[in-house]
C-alpha cells in the first residue's frame, strides 16, 4: 500500500493554499482521497482555487496576522490531520539599505506564525496528525543581501525539532525546497526569470527545474508517512550541492 494512501478520508489544511506550492499540495492530497481546508489572503483567487479542487471549506486572510490566524485555528469545527504552511516570503535585503524596523518585522513574522501555528493548533490535530512548514535550501550559505533569509533558513529547522518534542505525537517537519518555478518566483525575478531557470537546467544535478509538484509529492509522502517528524527534507533538484 503506497504511503499516500493513508490520506484517504484525512482533511489537510493548506495555509496560502491557492497558488503555487500550496495549491499543488492540496491538489495531490485530493487525488490521495483527502479532504482540503484552503486559506489564503485573495479571496478571489481562493475562491477559484476551492472551486478546482472543490474544498471543504475556506478562509480568507493573512496569515502574518496573528489574531487572524488564532481565529482561524481555534474556529475549527473539527479536528484535523495534517496543517501546511506555505505563507511567507523570503527577505532579501542588503545590510546598506536595511531598515531597522522592516528587519524586526521579518523575523517576529517568520518565527511568529511558526510559533503560532503550534500553539493555536494543539488539540485540533488528530491523533497521527502532522505539522508541516515550509522553509528553504537556497539561503544556507551567507551572502549579501542574505543577512534576514539566511538567519531564519538556519533557526527553523532547531524550532521545528523543538517543536516536535513539545507536541508529540503530534508531528512537525519542514520541507526545504530551493528554487521553485512558482508565480511568487516570476513575481521575485521579474524579466531574469528565463535566464534563472536555463541556468539551473544547465547547473542542477537533475537537469531541470523544480516545479510545485515536486514540492508538493514530498509534502504529501512527509503527511502519510508517521515515523518521520523533527526533520527537514530538502527538495531542490541538488541546489545546495553547487558552489555558493
Amino acid at each position: 500500500m503506497a504511503p499516500e494512501s493513508k490520506l484517504l478520508g484525512k482533511t489537510v489544511v493548506v495555509v496560502g493554499g491557492s497558488s503555487g506550492i500550496g495549491m499543488e499540495t492540496a491538489r495531490q492530497a485530493r487525488a490521495a482521497g483527502a479532504q482540503v481546508i484552503l486559506t489564503a489572503r485573495n479571496r478571489e483567487r481562493l475562491d477559484r482555487a476551492a472551486q478546482e479542487l472543490q474544498a471543504k471549506y475556506t478562509a480568507a486572510f493573512d496569515a502574518t496576522d496573528l489574531g487572524d490566524l488564532e481565529n482561524f485555528f481555534t474556529g475549527l469545527p473539527e479536528p484535523v490531520d495534517h496543517i501546511m504552511v506555505t505563507a511567507g516570503a523570503p527577505a532579501y535585503v542588503p545590510l546598506s539599505s536595511m531598515k531597522l524596523d522592516d528587519a524586526r518585522k521579518a523575523f517576529d513574522q517568520r518565527l511568529a506564525v511558526t510559533v503560532g501555528t503550534a500553539l493555536f493548533t494543539r488539540g485540533k490535530v488528530r491523533p497521527g496528525g502532522s505539522l508541516l512548514f515550509v522553509g528553504g535550501t537556497g539561503a544556507r550559505r551567507p551572502g549579501v543581501g542574505l543577512t534576514i533569509a539566511t538567519t531564519l533558513t538556519n533557526a527553523l529547522p532547531a524550532l521545528v525539532a523543538n517543536l516536535a518534542l513539545e507536541l508529540a505525537p503530534t508531528r512537525v517537519n519542514i520541507v526545504a525546497p530551493g528554487f521553485v518555478d512558482t508565480p511568487l518566483s516570476e513575481s521575485l525575478l521579474g524579466a531574469q526569470i528565463d535566464a534563472r531557470r536555463d541556468e539551473l537546467r544547465a547547473k542542477l544535478p537533475i537537469h531541470r527545474v523544480v516545479g510545485p509538484e515536486d514540492v508538493a509529492a514530498l509534502a504529501v509522502h512527509i503527511m502519510s508517512n508517521d515515523a518521520l517528524t523533527g526533520s527537514t527534507y530538502d527538495v531542490d533538484g541538488g541546489q545546495h550541492l553547487l558552489p555558493g
